[in-house]
């Protein structure tokens, strides 16, 4: 890949006014091999393989950074499913499991390991149930493990016994961190169709059908199509449009060198780019400012799901003439406590749950950090799961929600949780009940448009 000396001083330009930078390169290892009877030796040969494959991951990546001036934010760690490795121990706990990869990320002094998840959309298997019962704990005592559990695919529908026991992990995760605003549930998500090589955090662990070790790359910019929206302010949509496609591409450029780079160095295979625009708390780094700058006058405001829609599949298609191997999520975030202009449009009201909700249908994701009052039922967080999951379901895209009941506050007041996962004013949450559906259980069943074989 060769780059002319005006893209490359354009793209210096991108990391010193614009805020453009590699959000993470996540190292997915399978630990398949590590399953067997004794835990604790499984453990230890999940401690030894991630430190033969991880053990210069954070080296490599500043070397990266130094060479080539790219600021790389995250260098993280992905991993087989812990359920599916876990269970032959047929251990009662899988806490120790949480402890080891905590451990080795705190050694290897990467920032995150995702994978202490489960794929439970139809059914739950013994291992997976256990690990469930888990997590509020092993979110407690670890600082840098996340946790995502898939709840339903378009192919075989929702699985409501999950979707109502994960309501009530989420309130006992935030209930077990409350001194910290129940910070355990910014590192736990659900899913409706997860992708196998995501490498944003929470959502990230290696997927069943990947290699031994996949070096993936989540990309973002928000600052830079910013910085390119207000070139074109004025013109007609398509206009807008298209230089929001040239930029993404620029951008994607970027990370498809950088992954390849990294994967060569690393001695394993390159996975995937993900085209997801990733927002921080910072000034000039927002989703939402992006929205305003199409010509809303707050995100929220009517015509923001239609901006959105267009936003993200400008990206999607700028990035992919940049890449052939694009993945994960691939899209445009839009967390509330991670974005500067989505706190403002809570402050505003300019925006609400149902909103948020409304957006998800065309962007990548789903309901992402956003603090809800302590006191909302479990039975309601497990509504507002199935409801985004059924978008996902239906449409046939990846949906998420990561909510955060904090614990002893209300709407309008603020919860914190620090760096990248920011802070965020409390939203309101609809107070009708629905625990009579909820306890219903069962399976919603696949969308008639899932049978195309």
């Amino acid at each position: 890949m060769i780059f002319s000396p005006v893209e490359i001083q354009e793209t210096v330009n991108m990391f010193m006014h614009h805020k453009l930078d590699v959000r993470a390169i996540t190292l997915g290892i399978s630990l398949r091999d590590c399953a067997c009877e004794d835990g604790k030796k499984s453990r230890q040969k999940i401690y030894d393989k991630i430190m033969r494959y991880a053990g210069n991951l954070v080296s490599v990546g500043k070397q990266i950074e130094t060479e080539f001036g790219v600021p790389i934010i995250n260098k993280r760690i992905a991993v087989t499913p812990i359920s599916l490795v876990a269970e032959a121990s047929h251990e009662d706990s899988y806490v120790e499991w949480a402890v080891t990869l905590d451990k080795i990320a705190k050694e290897l002094n990467v920032d995150f390991v995702g994978g202490f998840s489960a794929l439970v959309q139809k059914g739950m298997t013994p291992g997976d149930k256990v690990l469930i019962n888990s997590i509020p704990e092993a979110l407690t005592v670890t600082d840098r493990v996340c946790s995502s559990i898939n709840l339903g695919t378009t192919k075989n529908g929702i699985n409501m016994d999950a979707v109502k026991l994960m309501g009530e992990i989420v309130k006992q995760t935030a209930e077990r961190t409350k001194d910290k605003d129940g910070i355990g549930c910014a590192k736990l998500v659900v899913f409706c169709n997860s992708p196998d090589d995501n490498p944003f955090m929470a959502g990230a662990y290696h997927g069943i059908g990947e290699g031994d070790a996949v070096l993936s790359v989540g990309v973002s910019g928000p600052g830079v199509i910013l910085a390119a929206a207000k070139e074109y302010k004025g013109k007609p949509i398509d206009v807008l449009a298209d230089g929001i496609k040239r930029m993404a591409f620029k951008v994607s450029r970027m990370g498809q060198l950088v992954g390849t780079e990294a994967a060569q160095r690393l001695g394993v295979q390159f996975g995937i780019l993900d085209l997801s625009l990733a927002p921080t708390p910072a000034v000039g780094d927002s989703v939402a400012r992006i929205l305003e700058e199409c010509g809303l006058e707050g995100a929220g405001a009517p015509g923001t799901t239609a901006a959105l829609a267009m936003l993200t599949d400008m990206v999607k298609k700028g990035g992919v003439m940049a890449s052939t191997s694009i993945g994960g999520l691939s899209g445009a975030f839009i967390p509330v406590s991670e974005d500067e202009g989505m706190i403002n449009a809570v402050k505003q009201h300019s925006i609400s749950l149902e909103k948020l909700e409304a957006m998800t249908t065309v962007c990548s994701v789903g309901l992402d950090m956003i603090a809800i009052p302590g006191d909302t039922p479990a039975t309601t967080i497990s509504g507002i799961m199935a409801d985004e999951l059924a978008i996902g379901m239906v449409n046939n895209k990846t949906t998420a929600v990561r909510l955060i009941p904090v614990p002893g506050k209300g709407v309008g007041e603020w919860a914190e949780f620090g760096g990248l996962l920011g802070g965020a004013p409390i939203i309101s949450v609809n107070t009708f009940g629905c625990a009579d559906f909820i306890n219903r259980g069962g399976r919603i069943p696949a969308p008639i448009h899932s049978f195309r074989n």
